[in-house]
């Protein structure tokens, strides 16, 4: 489009045509100031002009640049200073057009006589002043208003102003749809100064919510106010107004609603005209009415001069989104549940007194940035290019932003206090739930608490297909919660496997249905996880062969804290039964299924006191399943030697000695070397020594050592859980005895096949071997076996060694124990304790 320059001689053409054309008025009006006069003595004739055609009275503004300028050397139009009375002078002594405290009415008054220039209650500034504002007159404004906003230092007076329009009527409405529409517009919106479009929901989710029908009857219902807002900043905006006035005029409209409804409402007022001109910023170059649009607000001229216009863009991005910041904000408090909190709750009620200072702020933030967007459109780029607007942006960005940590921070503590409550009522509900006189139909309502509630998402993987399943899967069977920490050793999860695999045959012969379903414990204060325990977590879970909860943030502060407190969880994995109604039958089948592996089916507490029932105080309790040379040796009924400890000396000492016994008495003898419970690295190096030395047999896979240790400690642990930990019966004494050496010095236990002869310590076994001089002349009357019994059980009385159990706190203790030896109570010690072995037996309860 041609543009030609504005000159003296064009600025003095006399007003040609009749007044009755609006085109030929406006673009006299235009063209010749002195032309205003004549329009002045007919105010009907100028607002038919004006309002009759607004092309023509903005078009001589788009062609040329001479109008408006501020620093022409002949005088023209828009300029301050004039010493000839023009359109838009402030300081006159003839009436003008533009004069706000003028007497006769003119064209650009707030209260103009002529029908149709206003309407209700928001006053419309009139086409020509906006058209005809120089730069440095909305400078001036905004500096006017920047000076209001930081005079008044009493903010109570400012307050009390806002607060006396509040008047709510009690209508409430959700505002949540209508502020997911404003985001998703000023979303969009702020990010076209980069050239990127980026939604706050899907769009397909968007319009879904959108379409349902009592949103659109909500929209429909606000539209008015919505609109009457919009014309308030839009309006007010050209005019020049004082942008506290406007604002506690935008509170005046609003004063039946509450206050989240106050700034979302205003929010998206602001967003119909703020995505008005980025949507035609989007879609001029393409679409011809939008171009013809843009044109008339400078949209083209705008963009020419993206990269000088870009920081005022930014400050205006800025600002907008620090008000959407404090609108969620806002809507966040009015969604909080008021059965969990209460408004006098110190956190809530510290918030409802700073909402309304943080409404009042953000409307007028939005006031300042339509402002800022008029200014743009109606003067062009050179109004942008200075730092003093962006300043101004900035200046209110940063005091909301503070507003919004204000409040974010006691959103927090209200949060906080909410999931309080709700753990507790969470809590309360489990233990209502796993009640032993509750029944339920099924077991659905127990694992839906435990695992996941919602039905959203499916909370389970499948080990054997890698699904995606629901809890579904599981409804009336009996289900087996194998619940651990990511600290779960290969070798633990090898043999739960192989027992997970022999009672899955067991369950198909008994026609039992039964599931094991893993669910992983991890600190939930910390989220999301970080990267090292997510991969960890994604390892473990490939190897599951069963169910497994596929995220472990899904299970609930109160779900472990019920794990923890009730079936005694501490970082030890753990085997909850449930039965197909969701009844506790075991708090924990761990214990049996290292014992007695799938001979323990169904792994309820029933079957585990008849298997203990079973039981008798023999090798093959000890040995079972771990190593079949010995299983050999005892069905041939041979001697055998089973011994530990980390002392290498006390090894070579032992092996001599039991060798040249058994040499002497020509019985068939075999030792084996079983490690002890923990330092591991120690009975490594034992180990290697034997192997190096030959003096013996020895357990060359570290997993058999773990494995008999474990066994061992939960044939205790089996004891404590059955409350028969200080039963009177051999079997549970002997176990006893033979875990509290392992904690000081060596130990053997010496059987014939599966009968098991002496336990003895390292203080007793070796005087007994060395003083086979002495009870070898019984043999040949009582026998090997209870000669060397009755001679160590004599050293033993003279000399019983101490008897301690430490117990880590991984695990339940028990609140007393009695001393295997003498059987009378042991005292209680706190114990800190360091073995100097990083790894540790995997696994060890001790």
């Amino acid at each position: 489009m041609d543009q030609q320059k504005t000159t003296p001689s064009t600025l003095q053409t006399p007003m040609v045509g009749p007044i009755s054309n609006p085109t030929s008025a406006a673009q006299a009006l235009l063209n010749n100031p002195g032309a205003a006069q004549a329009l002045i003595n007919n105010p009907g004739a100028a607002a038919q002009a004006l309002l009759g055609n607004r092309g023509a009275t903005q078009q001589p503004f788009l062609n040329n640049p001479g109008v408006a300028q501020q620093h022409m050397g002949v005088p023209g139009v828009g300029q301050q200073h004039m010493g000839v009375p023009g359109v838009g002078q402030q300081h006159m002594g003839v009436p003008g057009a533009g004069q706000q405290h003028m007497g006769v009415p003119g064209i650009g008054q707030q209260h103009i006589g002529v029908p149709g220039a206003s309407h209700a209650s928001i006053s419309k500034p009139g086409t020509a002043l906006a058209l005809k504002m120089s730069p440095s007159d909305s400078r001036a404004l905004i500096r006017g208003d920047r000076g209001s906003m930081l005079s008044m230092s009493d903010d109570n007076v400012m307050m009390n102003q806002i607060l006396a329009t509040h008047a709510p009527d009690g209508r409430e409405f959700d505002v949540r749809p209508l502020l997911y529409l404003v985001e998703d517009i000023l979303n969009r919106a702020t990010q076209h100064v980069d050239f990127l479009v980026k939604g706050t929901l899907a769009q397909a989710e968007l319009e879904e919510r959108a379409q349902q029908a009592n949103h659109i009857a909500m929209l429909e219902a606000l539209t008015f106010t919505i609109d009457r807002i919009a014309c308030e900043l839009s309006y007010k905006a050209l005019g020049g107004s004082d942008v506290h006035a406007t604002t506690t005029a935008i509170f005046n409209l609003l004063s039946s609603y509450a206050w989240d409804a106050k700034l979302v409402l205003s929010l998206s007022a602001f967003a119909l005209n703020y995505g008005e001109f980025w949507l035609l910023a989007q879609i001029y170059s393409t679409n011809q009415l939008a171009r013809s649009m843009a044109l008339l607000k400078q949209l083209p001229t705008l963009l020419e001069h993206t990269t000088p216009l870009k920081p005022r863009f930014d400050a205006l991005n800025n600002l907008i989104r620090t008000m959407m910041d404090v609108t969620r904000c806002v809507v966040q408090f009015k969604e909080l549940p008021s059965m969990y909190i209460s408004p006098d709750a110190p956190a809530l009620a510290t918030a409802m007194t700073l909402i309304p200072t943080a409404v009042y702020w953000t409307i007028r933030s939005m006031v300042a940035c339509a402002s800022q967007i008029s200014s743009l459109t109606s003067m062009g780029h050179e109004f942008g290019i200075s730092t003093t607007e962006s300043w101004e942006l900035s200046t209110l960005a940063h005091k909301l932003r503070n507003i919004y940590e204000h409040l974010t921070k006691q959103l927090n503590v209200c949060y906080q206090y909410i999931d309080e409550r709700r753990d507790v009522e969470t809590y309360q509900m489990l233990l209502n739930l796993f009640d032993p006189n509750v029944l339920h139909i099924d077991n659905m309502r127990v694992l839906k608490a435990l695992i996941y509630a919602k039905d959203d998402k499916l909370p389970l993987l499948d080990g054997s297909t890698k699904r995606e399943v629901s809890l579904d899967v599981l409804r009336r069977k009996s289900v087996l919660l194998l619940i651990s920490s990511l600290e779960f050793s290969s070798d633990e999860l090898a043999i739960l496997e192989q027992i997970y695999n022999d009672s899955r045959i067991h369950a198909t012969r008994l026609e039992s249905q039964y599931e094991v379903v893993w669910i992983p414990i991890v600190d939930r204060s910390i989220t999301p996880l970080p990267k090292e325990t997510q991969a960890k977590f994604e390892n473990l879970l490939s190897t599951m062969p069963w169910y497994s909860v596929k995220d472990p943030l899904v299970i609930e502060k109160p779900v472990i804290r019920f794990i923890k407190e009730v079936w005694h969880f501490r970082n030890k994995p753990i085997l909850v039964v449930l039965d197909p109604q969701g009844k506790v039958v075991s708090p924990n089948a761990i214990h049996m299924m290292w014992i007695w592996g799938s001979t323990a089916f169904p792994f309820t507490s029933m079957r585990e006191e008849a298997l203990w029932r079973e039981e008798t105080w023999r090798l093959d309790l000890l040995v079972d399943g771990i190593d079949p040379v010995i299983l050999n040796w005892i069905k041939e009924g041979k001697y055998i030697f089973l011994y530990g400890g980390g002392n290498i000396e006390w090894v070579r000492r032992f092996t001599a000695q039991a060798r040249s016994v058994a040499t002497a008495s020509r019985i068939p003898l075999e030792m084996v070397y079983v490690g002890r419970s923990n330092k591991r690295e120690q009975v490594k190096k034992v180990t290697a020594i034997i192997n190096a030395e030959k003096l013996g047999y020895a357990w060359q896979d570290q997993a058999m050592v773990w494995f008999f240790w474990t066994r061992l400690e939960s044939m205790l642990f089996s004891k404590i859980q059955l409350g028969r930990a200080d039963d009177q019966d051999p079997m549970m004494q002997q176990i006893k005895k033979l875990l509290s050496y392992d904690r000081d010095g060596g130990w053997a236990v010496l059987s014939q096949g599966s009968n098991i002869v002496v336990n003895g310590h390292s203080t007793t076994i070796l005087p007994t071997l060395g003083g086979y001089d002495e009870w070898s002349v019984n043999v040949a009357e009582k026998g090997f076996d209870m000669s060397f019994k009755e001679y160590h059980d004599k050293l033993h009385d003279v000399t019983p060694p101490c008897c301690r159990f430490e117990f880590p706190t991984t695990i339940k203790i028990p609140e007393n124990m009695r001393c295997p030896e003498c059987l009378r109570v042991m005292e209680k010690y706190n114990t800190f304790l360091c073995c100097h072995d990083e790894q540790g037996i995997p696994g060890s309860l001790f």
